[in-house]
């Protein structure tokens, strides 16, 4: 276990900040890539004085937002027809579309967000945006947001816990549910305001 967390640390040393912006690109596409695999180590490194976390954030955002893209350029270009066909070849079921696609439904275009901050929904939910033809403003702003707030909790958590992989996917897991519980009341917030919306007398 030591070993593979030093190689970790190792490697995404190695490969600096364009490789933290790749590894996040495919992690925000429909690669499984952990994000937990890749952010904690740059926080640990950052807190070695070898990285600076600022900039990794940053990289690490952006790089989950051309992801975000590629996937909603796929969804918008190729259809729902196509994107089932050749999904299953990266791991793409029609089980997760549908269940991504329900997601995307019940919540509105905030779901950019709140999926940013969900497993296995974090990887798709750009796939139900480009088919609606989302628009790129609010896509991009919600999906900086939430991938904004993700990276930024596990690079704090590798900063301040270091090379310990199991606390690091400890506290993953409850700065996850720390997280989604307060998307989820933004998300309730917004609903019931668009509810209010819906009802007044024009």
């Amino acid at each position: 276990m030591h070993a593979a967390v030093q190689w970790l640390v190792e490697t995404i040393g190695a490969m600096g900040y364009p490789g933290i912006f790749l590894l996040m690109a495919l992690e925000s596409s429909v690669f499984p890539i952990p994000s937990e695999l890749v952010m904690p180590p740059a926080g640990y490194l950052a807190q070695q004085g070898q990285m600076n976390m600022a900039v990794a954030i940053v990289c690490g955002t952006v790089g989950s937002l051309i992801g975000a893209y590629a996937n909603y350029f796929a969804a918008h270009y190729l259809g729902r027809p196509l994107i089932l066909k050749y999904g299953k070849y990266v791991f793409i079921t029609e089980e997760k579309f549908a269940k991504v696609e329900r997601f995307f439904k019940d919540h509105g275009e905030i779901s950019t967000f709140i999926g940013r901050l969900l497993p296995v929904v974090r990887h798709l939910i750009s796939l139900p945006a480009g088919l609606a033809g989302m628009n790129h403003v609010k896509f991009s702003l919600y999906t900086l947001l939430g991938a904004g707030i993700w990276v930024t909790v596990l690079t704090f958590i590798g900063y301040f816990i270091g090379s310990n992989q199991e606390l690091i996917m400890r506290y993953s897991h409850q700065a996850l549910i720390g997280v989604v519980v307060s998307a989820a009341i933004i998300a309730v917030y917004v609903r019931l305001q668009r509810g209010k919306r819906v009802k007044s007398p024009e």
